[in-house]
């Protein structure tokens, strides 16, 4: 199978390019930093600035599979306005890249994996599945054009499969380490009451459930990459806690995180609840659907 992939160099996508690899399967990675030499057998870098189409689109005659990761981290801080623009720009350019090269090519892939946030239906409500209306906050909005710069393809006949993501955990790399932070200095406790809701997921079950999805050929629409599991962010330090023998006893107010992060305090502060629904019903099965074995196995 030959894969393209774009944002193939951040956590999920390098990830995803070694599992991929792992099986024999030919993988082109779009990149603004393409190195002389990979090193790996099956790996193609190819040079793009994350815009246009010039220069690969011709690529994507000889794909099978589309998955777009593409889209500048919101860890990036301050959210000033121009960084905001960064975050909407990353996404929806790259998205309408690859629909002009989608609809010039003369054969289509016959899937493209575009990448989505959780936070899609967000921080007001109860537990939200596929089916949930979304948000009506930024990152609501963020998720809605970024999902729906490659909605084009459909009317190509590609099949497209939207993946809303959770905050994918690992051990080296991602959010946790700076999340475990706190704790490991033993500062930990929850987080403005801790009440809200912290969606994750296991790195291996990101991959994983991509995989699966890839090689469903009925699979279509939006699906849910989070935990089955749902965890509030008291549980979530708790736990972490204990996974580093470390004490949880030292709460954050929010005034101090919003004055501290300002708007983007809203990752920590807020969060509603949501489930995997049409992941479960296609089958899939999660490696570490519950947070302690998660932890366990990333942090011991």
């Amino acid at each position: 199978m030959n894969v393209l992939i774009t944002g193939g160099r951040g956590l999920i996508g390098s990830a995803l390019t070694g599992s991929l690899l792992a099986d024999g399967h030919q993988v082109w990675v779009l990149t603004r930093r393409p190195a002389m030499n990979t090193g790996q057998a099956g790996l193609h870098l190819q040079r793009w600035d994350g815009r246009a189409s010039a220069g690969w689109g011709s690529l994507l005659e000889r794909m099978d599979v589309v998955v777009n990761l593409a889209g500048e981290s919101l860890s990036q801080w301050p959210w000033s306005a121009v960084q905001k623009k960064r975050f909407h720009d990353s996404r929806v350019q790259a998205g309408q890249a690859l629909v002009e090269g989608i609809s010039a090519a003369a054969r289509k892939p016959r899937l493209l994996v575009q990448a989505s946030g959780i936070n899609h239906y967000g921080v007001v409500g109860g537990i939200a599945d596929e089916s949930t209306p979304p948000g009506n906050d930024y990152l609501a909005d963020l998720t809605l054009a970024w999902e729906g710069a490659t909605e084009p393809v459909e009317s190509s006949g590609v099949r497209r499969v939207v993946v809303r993501l959770a905050v994918a955990l690992a051990g080296k790399g991602g959010l946790l380490p700076l999340m475990a932070l706190p704790v490991r200095l033993f500062a930990g406790g929850p987080l403005a009451g801790g009440k809200q809701a912290v969606p994750w997921v296991h790195l291996e079950d990101v991959v994983g459930a991509l995989r699966y999805l890839m090689a469903d050929e009925i699979a279509r629409g939006p699906y849910n990459l989070v935990a089955p599991t749902p965890t509030s962010n008291a549980e979530f330090y708790r736990s972490l806690a204990q996974a580093l023998r470390r004490p949880y006893w030292l709460p954050t107010p929010a005034f101090l995180l919003r004055l501290a992060l300002g708007e983007m305090a809203t990752l920590v502060v807020d969060g509603r609840f949501s489930q995997p629904r049409r992941l479960l019903e296609a089958g899939y099965s999660f490696r570490y659907p519950d947070l302690d074995t998660a932890l366990r196995n990333l942090l011991t």
